[in-house]
């Protein structure tokens, strides 16, 4: 007998296609957004989560995110963190201050670092060779998960070389996959609003597999709840899909709501301010459908993170049942979202006891998705 999801026969129809792995169209996927039920949604996502991953346990990542420097010069609306450089706030880290971190990193048994910057316009090609080589000489365990294909479509112009170029010559150095940030929403109606100086959807797509022919993997995110619709939250999905299908080199995938907090759109943008949201559903509701309509309509993709850094704890563990198999990073070290008001920690013990009261069992893995150890 088929299990019955929602009592709307077309949407129950949808889920159950979805459960069973088929690639729902893009009109499918946006009536999800427009009608399905909550519960319904939650439990399509969580029995294709008990599908596609391993269905006892939730894994994290024990790692550290370091801003190597924080000059930008996008100036992102929804960006609490870049500063200009002669900003009195403006930094780029030292050798000596990147090391400590990874020191302190390694002494609570982390194996990955989160590298990313802004734009900075002056710093040349061999500063981040150097950065990647002086890291892997002294720390030759250590994952450098970093930059974003914002950053590298960045060095290309700095730089003036092709970007598949700039990749070759930063894994050479030492880099070991790419982040998905700066994807935001693969539309560039959004982008234009949003940070109309940014790489657009197509290039930011494009770099991405330029980093996949290279043998390097990567994470897809997305940043909702800001100025977009439902039809563009769509369009990025279906973008993702079609590339994943293409090189099949996505990990997992992150989605998380738009802080608004201290940004520039909360302060200075009202004409912005005043598009969110943009849906019906607010808050930690919107963002577990969102997570849970990703998880059905990203069939090619095995993994799902928990956004808890800007949700909560209470929130991450509802997150497990609704397609999430994944928390992320115990966060030793987060700016970004915390320039923006919202400070979410949690320590390795506090994972645990979050993943065990929800019922599963704790595993820390790699950035391949590899357990290292169960706990």
């Amino acid at each position: 007998m088929n299990p019955s999801y929602s009592q709307n026969p077309q949407i129950d129809e949808i889920l159950r296609s979805a459960v069973e792995g088929h690639a729902l169209p893009g009109g499918e996927i946006l009536l999800l957004f427009e009608e399905a039920e909550i519960h319904a949604l939650g439990r399509a996502a969580h029995e294709l989560r008990l599908k596609r991953c391993a269905p006892e346990h939730v894994t994290y990542v024990v790692d550290r995110n370091i801003n190597y420097s924080n000059v930008c010069y996008v100036d992102c609306s929804f960006c609490a963190f870049y500063r200009h450089k002669k900003d009195d706030e403006a930094y780029v880290l030292s050798e000596e201050q990147l090391h400590h971190k990874i020191d302190e990193l390694l002494a609570i048994g982390g194996t990955q670092i989160l590298l990313q910057g802004g734009h900075h316009p002056n710093l040349p090609l061999d500063w981040y060779k150097e950065m990647l080589g002086g890291i892997k000489a002294k720390y030759p365990t250590i994952h450098i998960h970093g930059f974003s294909p914002s950053e590298i479509e960045h060095f290309g112009k700095i730089f003036k070389m092709p970007t598949r170029e700039v990749i070759a010559e930063l894994q050479q150095a030492g880099l070991d996959s790419i982040p998905g940030g700066g994807a935001e929403i693969l539309n560039d109606r959004v982008r234009g609003l949003l940070a109309p100086t940014k790489v657009t959807a197509a290039r930011w797509i494009e770099i991405m597999e330029e980093a996949h022919s290279l043998g390097m993997r990567t994470s897809a995110t997305m940043m909702f709840g800001h100025v977009e619709t439902l039809p563009e939250r769509v369009e990025h999905l279906l973008r993702v899909r079609e590339s994943q299908a293409r090189t099949g080199g996505y990990t997992a995938f992150i989605c998380w709501t738009y802080q608004p907090g201290t940004t520039p759109m909360t302060e200075t943008q009202p004409e912005q301010l005043a598009m969110l949201p943009t849906s019906g559903y607010k808050g930690s509701l919107d963002y577990l459908r969102t997570l849970a309509i990703s998880r059905l309509a990203l069939n090619t993709i095995d993994n799902f993170q928990a956004s808890w850094v800007t949700q909560g704890k209470k929130i991450g563990q509802m997150t497990l049942f609704h397609g999430a198999n994944d928390l992320g990073s115990t966060m030793m070290e987060e700016n970004v979202v915390s320039e923006a008001g919202v400070k979410f920690r949690l320590t390795k013990h506090e994972m645990n006891e979050m993943i065990l009261d929800a019922g599963f069992s704790p595993a820390i893995r790699d950035n391949s998705y590899r357990i290292l150890d169960y706990v």
